[in-house]
């Protein structure tokens, strides 16, 4: 089986276009479907949202 490059699920941006020190502020989430992940611009756009998947325990 090949793994897939990761992509924005938003905006669809590869992360090997990335430089290497960029690639590390990449976001995985976890959720019933499997791994997404969201580039640097597209997590800060949507900090909100990821906070509001965070269980109650976190805060």
């Amino acid at each position: 089986m090949v793994a897939m490059e990761p992509t924005c699920s938003l905006c669809g941006r590869l992360r090997s276009a990335e430089p290497a020190v960029a690639a590390l502020a990449w976001v995985a989430e976890q959720d019933e479907r499997g791994t997404t992940w969201l580039c640097p611009a597209c997590a800060r756009k949507h900090v909100r949202d990821i906070e509001g998947k965070l269980p109650a325990e976190y805060w």
